[in-house]
């Protein structure tokens, strides 16, 4: 079983700043385990002070729900109560959001973690977290909701 180092959630957390800075935005980046338990969040300087508990909340929904944001966003739109009571489930310890900027931190087809990016645009939060998570040799794919084997996203 692998699992996420705090050395391997720095590494994500200093590549997706660089990233950011390169197109001028400050934002906070949340590394969660498998669980969605925090191993490291950081807020810049100049970022919005809410950024952290955004960024938090996305990387455990992308941990515990095992689907990158996007993918959510397809479910809560075609089923939106549902989704909206999964955040108070007794076992819920922060709100689910199915956002851009959530992504499953997935490596040799196990999950291990999930990265939320908060401070952008929509577009500007999912490209920082994909670009990060691709260079750094973590796997982005995801098969459809009830569709076994490898897919694209849906």
């Amino acid at each position: 079983m692998t699992s996420l180092t705090l050395a391997a959630a720095e590494e994500i957390i200093g590549a997706a700043h660089e990233r950011a800075q390169e197109i001028g935005k400050a934002v906070s980046v949340a590394v969660v385990d498998a669980g969605g338990f925090p191993i490291a969040i950081r807020r810049p300087d100049g970022a919005r002070p809410l950024t952290p508990d955004i960024a938090r909340a996305k990387a455990y929904t992308a941990a515990v729900m095992q689907r990158p944001g996007p993918m959510l966003k397809k479910w809560q739109e075609s089923q939106p109560v549902f989704f909206a009571q999964l955040s108070q489930l007794p076992g819920a310890a922060l709100p689910i959001m199915a956002a851009e900027g959530s992504v499953t931190i997935k490596k040799d087809g196990e999950i291990i973690g999930g990265l939320g990016i908060a401070g952008g645009t929509a577009d500007e939060d999912q490209r920082i977290a994909e670009g990060v998570l691709k260079d750094l040799g973590y796997e982005l794919e995801f098969a459809a909701w009830g569709v076994t084997g490898s897919g694209g996203k849906d």
